[in-house]
């Protein structure tokens, strides 16, 4: 119920901000605004999680060809100044707006606002600890996102997830919560 109604009014008051963001996509080069990846959630029922998007089109198919620039060491693909990312992208992922549309998947009951953030298709692997993962909602923000984002390595977001699904109550939440809003204001970890 708080996923719901705190996702809804948070999309109302971020609709115009949306509509800006939409525009200065659109003014950079044209094509899709959005970006649509299937991705995991609870219990291993794919999704598709939508983002505004950042790179250029045709990007995440030539991602093979940046596999030696990746500097993650687990099931995440990070390059800290990913050649694919377009000017306008840059911004949007470094202020974390990039992120704004999660509020659908949140209002659609496809992802909770706090939970561990949700893997690609493609890239899970969830055998072992990672499994437990899948037990609870993957959020738009989470434990790892407030702990350093992607500056932490693949083993510390895995132990920080799983203390998250541990532990998990309102309070936690409202914790992250607070906490989301300085790590996104300094940026610290963005890609």
């Amino acid at each position: 119920m708080i996923d719901l109604t705190m996702g809804t009014l948070l999309l109302l008051l971020t609709l115009p901000a949306m509509a800006v963001i939409c525009l200065a996509i659109m003014c950079e080069g044209g094509g899709p605004v959005f970006h649509r990846q299937a991705r995991v959630g609870r219990g291993g029922r794919p999704f598709s999680m939508w983002k505004f998007r950042t790179m250029h089109i045709g990007a995440h198919a030539a991602r093979h060809t940046f596999f030696d620039l990746n500097e993650s060491d687990g099931h995440l693909f990070k390059i800290s100044r990913d050649p694919r990312v377009t000017p306008v992208g840059r911004y949007l992922r470094r202020a974390s707006l990039d992120e704004l549309p999660q509020l659908f998947n949140v209002v659609r009951g496809e992802m909770s606002l706090v939970g561990p953030r949700p893997l690609l298709v493609e890239d899970s692997d969830y055998t072992g600890p990672a499994l437990e993962r899948l037990r609870v909602p993957p959020g738009v923000t989470g434990l790892w996102q407030v702990s350093g984002r992607s500056d932490l390595p693949w083993e510390e977001m895995l132990r920080l997830d799983l203390h998250y699904v541990v532990h998990q109550s309102t309070l936690l939440d409202l914790a992250i919560l607070c906490r989301t809003v300085p790590a996104v204001l300094t940026a610290r970890g963005a890609r």
